[in-house]
């Protein structure tokens, strides 16, 4: 604590008397000025005890003094020393009576008590404190050094918020709360989401000040400091406390966020290093080698494996790079923190060169697939009023070791039909579910489609009958002449004639599965089309 009236007035060597202001002595003061000046608030900051001998006072009018002592009360200064035996052999009455009516601490300085001595105890009171402060504050960085290093983020939390008597939070690159201290002030963490999103936007080291409601009727002053070296904050910390922190408390938060900034740099180059593990078990998984997949992954991705997975892709067509506009750095953060808060293990691997594609290996119907979708369901208006340019997605079905091959080939088919559609994620497991006749609207489709019935077209142009419409209502009955006919109103002879000058123009038999199958396929391309 910085040194007080009460503590100078308790000084042996200065014999100091309390003389108005009794029960304000527990004010601190932040230096002892002399001044003889009859007006000396323009050089007063607040937080002063000011010494005079009234040298130029008129201290006997009680006028004058009470506008005198009026100045001094609204400039801050918190106390008034008097040197008695200099100009006035007593304090004056007038100057008595002011300061008792204003509040103002009046101290009567005896004669053989120079100013300079006191401007000494203050000084020395001053140094002590903060040398008191420096040194609780190298002792709460070794303390919190201990705790980062013994018991990781959440012993560096605890020992934090016990240091500044209130509570600490540590949030991931998502802005999700991953830790807290008490266990209590993780509620309370989760109200500032929005807050940490805001300091996340600004260029690290960035921090901010928020003011929110604490526990019954009070309130915390809450700092939030974002954690990183890169342009791009991995982590965040919240310090809750219920005032502004002292000089002890400052180093302490100072050296948490460094230390903390230290944890998750080392965590950013281990993630490196486990993306290259990551990357090694999933070309395995791809050649058909589930075996030594499983070996390389270990205790890594070993869970993973155990269990089925799916495998999605996720693919931007424009140059992306790290920042807020990255959807597939955002995509990353997404399913790594939600595998992180469920403790499920997932593997994200960078694809390609210039980091435009991005490969997802997470648990069947775990965490961070659902996080996944719930990341490409918010993209989905963006991409539903363009082309699917941000970011297309292509899911698989469930799979296992043996199986990835088909997997990642159902992601790419599903993530062909996204960018077909304009979609942002379509799952393989919908498309198998659903209707064929979407595929068709590919335009190779159609210019297969075109070609193929190209010569029947023109035969019908001619007038010489109608090829088309009667193919479509052959296939359609599965051959059965009778049926066909009479959907077309015509004999079953002319049905027959006309299929059989069908097999002529296209030189094709209509008894191979193969010709029927693509004729069938051929129409339906094309009535989407007029559709």
């Amino acid at each position: 604590m910085p040194p007080t009236l009460a503590s100078l007035v308790h000084h042996s060597a200065l014999k100091l008397t309390v003389r108005a202001g009794e029960d304000r002595l527990d004010a601190p003061v932040r230096w002892a000025h002399a001044s003889e000046l009859a007006d000396p608030v323009p050089y007063m900051e607040g937080g002063e005890l000011l010494l005079i001998t009234a040298l130029k006072l008129d201290a006997e009018d009680p006028e004058v003094m009470r506008r005198y002592v009026g100045r001094l009360v609204g400039a801050g200064v918190v106390g008034l020393g008097f040197a008695v035996g200099v100009n006035y052999e007593d304090i004056p009455e007038a100057l008595v009576d002011a300061a008792r009516e204003a509040g103002l601490p009046l101290l009567e300085v005896p004669r053989r008590t120079p100013f300079l001595a006191i401007s000494k105890a203050v000084s020395a009171a001053i140094a002590a404190d903060q040398y008191r402060a420096v040194t609780a504050g190298f002792a709460a960085q070794r303390e919190l050094t201990r705790q980062a290093l013994g018991a990781g983020p959440e012993g560096l939390l605890a020992a934090l918020a016990g240091q500044v008597d209130g509570w600490a939070a540590l949030y991931d690159a998502s802005g999700a709360v991953v830790a807290a201290a008490p266990e209590w002030a993780g509620r309370r963490a989760a109200r500032l989401t929005t807050d940490v999103e805001r300091l996340r936007e600004r260029p690290a080291p960035a921090s901010s000040v928020v003011v929110t409601g604490g526990q019954g009727n009070g309130e915390d002053r809450v700092e939030l400091h974002s954690l990183g070296t890169g342009r791009r904050p991995r982590a965040a910390l919240a310090v809750g406390t219920a005032a502004a922190p002292g000089t002890a408390e400052r180093y302490a938060v100072h050296s948490a966020v460094a230390l903390l900034t230290l944890l998750t740099e080392r965590s950013g180059s281990l993630h490196l290093a486990e993306q290259r593990i990551g990357a090694a078990v999933l070309r395995m998984l791809l050649a058909g080698e589930p075996d030594h997949a499983r070996a390389v992954a270990g205790d890594l991705y070993g869970a993973l494996l155990d269990a089925p997975f799916r495998l999605l892709l996720a693919e931007t067509p424009g140059d992306t790079a790290e920042g807020e506009g990255d959807p597939l750095g955002g995509l990353a953060e997404a399913a790594e923190s939600a595998a992180a808060r469920a403790g499920e293990p997932v593997l994200v691997v960078p694809e390609g060169t210039g980091g435009r594609r991005l490969v997802v290996l997470t648990v069947d119907d775990g965490a961070a697939g659902r996080a996944c979708v719930e990341y490409a369901a918010a993209r989905e208006p963006a991409a539903g009023t363009g082309s699917g340019e941000d970011l297309v997605m292509g899911l698989s079905g469930p799979a296992g070791p043996t199986a990835a091959g088909g997997a990642y080939r159902q992601a790419e088919q599903a993530l062909s039909v996204a960018r077909r559609r304009g979609r942002v994620l379509v799952e393989h497991d919908r498309m198998a579910t659903g209707s064929v006749l979407p595929l068709l609207a590919d335009e190779a489709v159609r210019a297969f489609a075109d070609g193929l019935l190209r010569a029947l077209r023109e035969h019908d142009a001619t007038g010489r009958g109608d090829l088309v419409a009667s193919l479509r209502a052959w296939l359609s009955r599965h051959g059965q002449w009778d049926a066909a006919a009479a959907d077309l109103g015509v004999h079953r002879h002319t049905l027959r004639y006309r299929m059989r000058r069908v097999e002529e123009i296209l030189g094709r038999s209509l008894d191979d599965p193969d010709v029927r199958m693509e004729l069938w396929l051929a129409l339906k391309a094309t009535s989407a089309a007029e559709d």
